[in-house]
């Protein structure tokens, strides 16, 4: 993702239109998209605020770790139990339809691996 634009340039391009140019204007005569200028305009107007939005992140991990505990407990219960097994359990016990992956992500945030060791490996045929 590239780096958003300068405050300078957002307040010089709202204080444009504040002053009579269209948003198209104000985009042309300052160098940037008009999609910009159109955002900048309405997020100012709206929140009274010119600063980028936070870029990348999290949205979504909070709605598995609604349910870490019990995804934590039912894998202490199961050492043996699979991602799709939890994803299943998700689904039919509270309706979250979520990925294999998403399950996984959670489980390694709460430090939970499965590494392969001696005790599990199978023993090896002649």
């Amino acid at each position: 993702m590239t780096k958003a634009l300068s405050i300078d340039l957002r307040e010089r391009v709202i204080t444009a239109v504040e002053g009579g140019l269209s948003r198209r204007a104000a985009a042309e005569r300052f160098g940037v998209a008009v999609s910009s200028a159109i955002k900048w305009v309405d997020r100012w107007r709206r929140t009274g605020d010119v600063r980028p939005r936070p870029q990348g992140g999290d949205y979504r991990s909070q709605r598995i770790e609604a349910h870490a505990a019990e995804i934590l407990a039912l894998v202490a219960e199961r050492p043996d139990v699979t991602l799709a097994e939890i994803a299943l359990h998700l689904d039919e016990r509270h309706g979250l339809k979520v990925a294999d992956s998403t399950v996984w992500r959670l489980l390694d945030r709460h430090g939970m691996t499965f590494k392969k060791n001696r005790a599990r490996q199978r023993t090896a045929t002649g």
